[in-house]
């Protein structure tokens, strides 16, 4: 059986999770969410062996959504991309502070925040700065 993995995204454009359902909702209706990037992951089966793409929001992880398949997209100019298929379902995740990055990272289950417990998910997020600073005390 294969081992599952996840990746992480900056989420460029929307101020929090509330706001990426909004978009995608009306976006893509009822039905699964895509996101395409520029690079397709090597690690597709493990990706796809119960992975999420988890969505950082002004340095903070807050939110995953679960990859359901990747699938290539040729742009308007030619150039072949892929599409991750995501679920619809956005799951809010306790806030880890995360530096920023271009693209897309691997993210290990070890490394990945839990999911809030039901109830929390409106709750918000600590400001960044203190979260980040939590994290290096060891306290998040």
């Amino acid at each position: 059986m294969t081992a599952s993995l996840h990746m992480m995204k900056l989420c460029v454009g929307a101020q929090s999770p509330a706001d990426l359902e909004t978009w995608q909702r009306a976006r893509f209706g009822d039905g699964p969410t895509q996101h395409v990037t520029r690079m397709r992951p090597k690690r597709e089966a493990e990706l796809l062996a119960g992975g999420s793409i988890y969505w950082v929001f002004k340095g903070v992880m807050l939110a995953r959504q679960r990859l359901i398949a990747l699938e290539p997209r040729r742009g308007e100019d030619g150039i072949e991309r892929c599409a991750l298929i995501l679920d619809r379902e956005l799951v809010r995740v306790t806030g880890v502070p995360r530096r920023p990055f271009q693209g897309w990272r691997y993210l290990k289950p070890d490394d990945a925040p839990t999911d809030l417990p039901p109830g929390r998910e409106v709750e918000q997020p600590l400001p960044p700065k203190l979260a980040r600073e939590l994290a290096e005390m060891g306290l998040l």
